[in-house]
């Protein structure tokens, strides 16, 4: 009788609960409904794609950066996932060492200073002295122009090229009146350091140029300071070129860093230049080179339209620096749930994987909430309203995600 009584009061205790959490969590979708107006988005699904809550989910709005996991995607599916990015170096019959850049947006100082010794150690025991750096950066179109970008000093507007190094940036501070790099690693050169007297800023990383000639030159001037480093003499000066038939390539430099490497740097860092970097490799892959913005654009509306099956999208760029970009969050979703298996490319907080984006006006955010084992719920949050809006926002969404677990 005991035991009857007992089990009978545990079954009304599990009702009563029951009933409390249908009410609760009715009550955090009523607020989340509330919270979001004519002009915002939101859709919340579970592991298996199925959607439990939306809004609005079917209306076109700016993504922001959160498109950069569309651009991801299309990169892993066109490039593959042990894709890696090459630089070539030839050598013509006049001495000239001709550099052909392939777009690799990891080209940094440490990567420089490493092919350099690579290359120096060929030209010592060769007994070679290199008369001039030719740089071809033909790879990429002349007239590549980021929709969304202007001619700022900021990071996020740098220009897209086919031979850059450190982004197309510089990182700069300022001790006892003097300027020095902020980066150990990184010389501060002549170009670098001539932007910088011209600028209005005191520290911090700055575009390098947005002038094509300029920010290639600034690759040169790289390689000529690094080589010379390790005992390589250079007897003439830096300038553009081509590489043509009669020269001979000596080293085929490919990356360290993996596809999935970039994207992870892409994704923590919502990097725009890697982002329309890869953009317009896409594009180069799928339709030749020069790659441009357009060719690029045809690459990712292609993979939009027959591999994920997403029509009502509207693609400028790569990055989402341009408001020209328009996607629902329907679409977001069918994103969403392809990337799943690559979440952890992006950037975390215990259990949850996301990625955010933010312009004028306009606050974004995608992100997967593990609720154990293969639970993995995913929301897509996009507003036209500030940063501030998006904290109670988010704080609904991931108690309504945990309270599916029940």
């Amino acid at each position: 009788m005991i035991l009857r009584n007992i089990v009978k009061y545990f079954f009304v205790w599990l009702f009563f609960l029951f009933i409390t959490c249908i009410n609760v969590s009715h009550a955090q979708t009523n607020k989340l409904n509330n919270l979001i107006s004519n002009g915002d988005s939101i859709l919340l699904s579970d592991g298996t794609g199925k959607i439990f809550f939306s809004k609005n989910a079917e209306t076109r709005l700016v993504p922001a950066s959160i498109i950069k996991v569309l651009t991801s995607l299309a990169a892993i599916h066109y490039l593959g996932s042990d894709f890696r990015f090459k630089t070539e170096f030839y050598m013509d019959n006049n001495l000239n060492l001709k550099i052909k850049g392939f777009g690799d947006p990891l080209l940094i100082s440490e990567i420089v200073e490493n092919i350099s010794l690579i290359l120096s150690n060929h030209f010592k025991k060769e007994k070679i002295i290199i008369n001039n750096i030719i740089l071809d950066d033909s790879y990429f179109s002349n007239s590549v122009k980021i929709p969304g970008t202007i001619l700022s000093d900021q990071p996020y507007d740098a220009p897209n090229g086919a031979l850059c190094v450190n982004f197309n940036t510089v990182c700069f501070k300022r001790i006892n009146n003097t300027y020095v790099s902020a980066e150990t690693q990184t010389p501060l050169l002549p170009i670098a350091l001539k932007k910088i007297q011209t600028s209005s800023f005191k520290n911090g990383r700055i575009v390098l140029s947005h002038n094509k000639q300029e920010y290639t030159l600034y690759a040169g001037e790289m390689f000529l300071f690094f080589l010379k480093q390790h005992g390589i003499k250079i007897t003439g000066n830096i300038r553009t070129g081509l590489v043509n038939e009669k020269d001979r390539l000596i080293l085929q430099y490919n990356s360290k860093f993996s596809i999935m490497d970039v994207i992870t740097k892409l994704l923590e860092y919502s990097n725009n230049f890697i982002a329309n970097q890869l953009f317009i490799i896409i594009g180069a892959k799928i339709s030749g080179q020069p790659g441009t913005i357009e060719k690029g654009r045809l690459a990712m509306l292609n993979y939009a339209h027959n591999i994920l099956k997403i029509k009502n999208i509207n693609i400028a760029e790569g990055s989402g620096i341009s408001r020209k970009n328009k996607i629902s969050a329907a679409d977001m979703h069918t994103i969403l749930y392809k990337f799943q298996p690559y979440r952890m490319t992006m950037r975390n907080i215990g259990n949850e994987y996301y990625k955010t984006g933010t312009l004028n006006g306009i606050a974004t955010r995608v992100g997967y909430i593990n609720n154990g084992g293969e639970n993995i719920s995913s929301y897509v949050i996009i507003l036209n309203k500030s940063e501030k809006a998006m904290s109670k926002i988010l704080k609904l969404v991931r108690q309504i995600i945990g309270n599916k677990k029940n």
